[in-house]
């Protein structure tokens, strides 16, 4: 039995950057710089904004052709309105962040895998670009990465889309011991 090939990115495959809007991943406690830099790439294309949260505490029930999920909680004595609360802080910030626009946005709550849930997102608004901020300094975030992987890293291995990743913190090359050297 074969399997279908999957699609490979290609020219034809390709969605114009003019007249498609651009995804964003936001978090809450997010740097507002990811979703400022996915304003203003928006902004010069003249198009919407979509961001997008994806609830790993939720699972998708069904997806919807507007990017819109309905979800329910994977624990089922966290069935609660909790969700609410966290999509209302998401709303608040994005409104700080962005104003009224231009660009317009609209924010999705999406529930699941972070790269799967976008990547549904992306081709339900058709979008050209997906925005994502690198993870966030700290201890934990080395460790988390290595087992969970880096969102940008699954969505520019598993989607045709251009992946543009904002960089929240660098590291100064010369603090960065050569293996060699330790």
């Amino acid at each position: 039995m074969g399997s279908t090939p999957v699609p490979q990115p290609a020219l034809d495959r390709m969605v114009p950057f003019a007249a498609h809007p651009v995804v964003v991943g936001v978090v809450p406690g997010q740097d507002p710089l990811v979703v400022r830099t996915a304003a203003a790439l928006a902004s010069a294309l003249g198009v919407d904004l979509y961001a997008g949260y994806a609830d790993t505490t939720r699972y998708a029930v069904d997806e919807h052709a507007d990017g819109t999920v309905d979800h329910a909680a994977l624990d089922p004595d966290g069935a609660g309105d909790d969700w609410r609360r966290t999509e209302a802080g998401l709303r608040t910030a994005l409104a700080d962040a962005l104003g009224d626009g231009p660009p317009a946005w609209h924010l999705r709550y999406l529930a699941g895998r972070p790269d799967r849930a976008l990547t549904h997102l992306a081709r339900a608004v058709d979008a050209s670009t997906l925005v994502v901020g690198t993870r966030a300094p700290g201890g934990g975030h080395r460790v988390r990465e290595l087992l969970e992987g880096s969102v940008a890293a699954h969505l520019s291995h598993h989607q045709h889309r251009p992946v543009l990743t904002v960089p929240l913190a660098v590291v100064d090359w010369k603090e960065i011991p050569a293996p060699w050297a330790r």
